[in-house]
């Protein structure tokens, strides 16, 4: 009998094996994502300069030390993280970044596409981040233009808004804020109203 359990048992965990491999290979090895190996770097040169009293000219042992907290927190993101999803929890339609379509003309790498209020990106689609319009307001960044924010492999985004001041809200740290000419991404100069005018859906659950 105990020799029958144990069989059931290896069976049910090759057949969850089998179920899962298919998803592991669809994600990069972490030592192939530019980003990973960016933040490792930086993380490794950052606390060996701490270390050595050999800090940056300007760079406080305080500021020093609040980026590598922020460095941590992102290297813990994209070695736990499972899909990369942007989720709208606001009164209206935002919109996120994505790769473009295989046929697309758009010399950009990453173009935007629109998320419904109350909608997240389909999880076997990566979202990479958050097109924030010029006249919109994010809680904890001073911006005067339009600007894309990045996110990392592994993250679970959330946005939402301050219902009485309108103020944009995301549940975790961009790992990066772009302006138009930072980065090969579509970064135009519109409004939160002209969001309406015709931009690709992105997958949605």
């Amino acid at each position: 009998m105990k020799r029958i359990k144990l069989l059931l048992v290896s069976l049910v965990f090759l057949f969850n094996m089998m179920l899962v491999k298919p998803a592991l290979a669809d994600r990069p090895p972490l030592d192939q994502n530019p980003d990973y190996t960016a933040i490792t770097e930086t993380l490794t040169n950052l606390t060996q300069a701490q270390e050595t009293n050999t800090l940056p000219e300007g760079m406080t042992t305080e500021a020093a030390q609040q980026q590598i907290t922020s460095l941590q927190y992102q290297k813990y993101i994209m070695e736990t993280g499972g899909d990369t999803i942007c989720r709208n929890e606001t009164s209206q339609a935002i919109a996120v970044y994505g790769d473009k379509p295989a046929k697309s003309e758009s010399t950009f790498d990453q173009v935007i596409y629109l998320l419904p209020a109350g909608a997240e990106t389909d999880d076997d689609w990566a979202c990479k981040g958050v097109y924030v319009p010029s006249d919109a307001k994010v809680a904890g960044l001073t911006l005067d233009s339009a600007a894309a924010v990045k996110i990392l492999e592994g993250t679970q985004l959330v946005v939402t808004e301050d219902s009485d001041t309108g103020v944009i809200n995301f549940n975790i740290p961009p790992a990066n804020v772009f302006k138009a000419g930072d980065i090969n991404w579509d970064i135009p100069d519109l409004t939160q109203s002209a969001l309406t005018t015709p931009i690709p859906a992105a997958p949605v659950d």
